[in-house]
């Protein structure tokens, strides 16, 4: 799949906006996911900052079962694809879809020549039909040097749907260089940016295929709820990029 091809699946021509809503419990994520639905997003992930992942599975459930054609993608905080996608297998064959799972860290090891962890996690992912985000010299992970981003991301693409990368931590945002190089090493497979993401800012980052953002739409200083407004001049911004890439 290419950038285009994902870009197609939601219908848009700029970057895909996917808010990330922070869970604490159901009815408050079916409230968000009621405001980014109304204000057009194409959909969302959810993620566990707060609890287990056996706590949010009740929720993921639920959230499944009120809003059975939503787009939902989930994020097992620090839990690489090794351990996410069984229990993936194991909620589609309930019959919960999950549409896409995004990882931190997507075990990809420039220094090395044998991927071994990120074979595991796509032998792990064998039997699951979503969309695989894969962090890539991503916030809170591994450091890995500005001079070996490029290689990275190059052996990134052969892992995963989606190359994911980010800032230096939530709500920083990602160096103009940084995306400029991931871009010109995957050429044109999808590329999804996870932190530091504006309405002002977004801009810069038209060559950058999905946007996952959270602080820069939410309520200020309220790291569970989305402002409508704040989702609207984001979603109005990446109407325009569309244009420039």
């Amino acid at each position: 799949m290419n950038r285009w091809e994902f870009r197609a699946r939601f219908g848009a021509r700029g970057p895909v906006v996917l808010p990330v809503i922070h869970v604490l419990e159901t009815e408050r994520t079916l409230r968000n996911i009621e405001v980014l639905s109304g204000e057009g997003a194409a959909g969302c992930f959810l993620i566990n900052h707060d609890f287990d992942v056996d706590t949010f599975l009740p929720i993921i459930r639920d959230v499944r079962a009120a809003r059975p054609d939503l787009w939902m993608g989930l994020n097992f905080l620090a839990v690489t694809g090794l351990d996410a996608f069984p229990k993936l297998i194991e909620l589609e064959r309930e019959g919960c879809r999950v549409d896409a799972y995004w990882a931190d860290d997507a075990q990809i090891d420039e220094r090395v020549d044998d991927q071994v962890e990120a074979q595991a996690i796509q032998d792990a992912k064998t039997g699951w039909n979503g969309l695989y985000f894969g962090g890539t010299a991503f916030k809170k992970q591994r450091p890995v040097a500005e001079d070996d981003y490029a290689k990275s991301a190059r052996i990134a693409v052969d892992w995963m749907d989606v190359v994911c990368t980010s800032g230096q931590a939530t709500g920083i945002e990602a160096e103009d260089s940084k995306i400029a190089t991931f871009r010109h090493a995957i050429s044109d497979a999808p590329l999804a940016l996870a932190s530091g993401i504006t309405p002002e800012n977004a801009h810069r980052y038209a060559e950058v295929d999905a946007f996952m953002v959270a602080t820069g739409i939410n309520y200020d200083d309220n790291f569970y709820d989305i402002d409508p407004a704040r989702l609207r001049r984001l979603l109005d911004v990446t109407k325009t990029l569309g244009d420039e890439t």
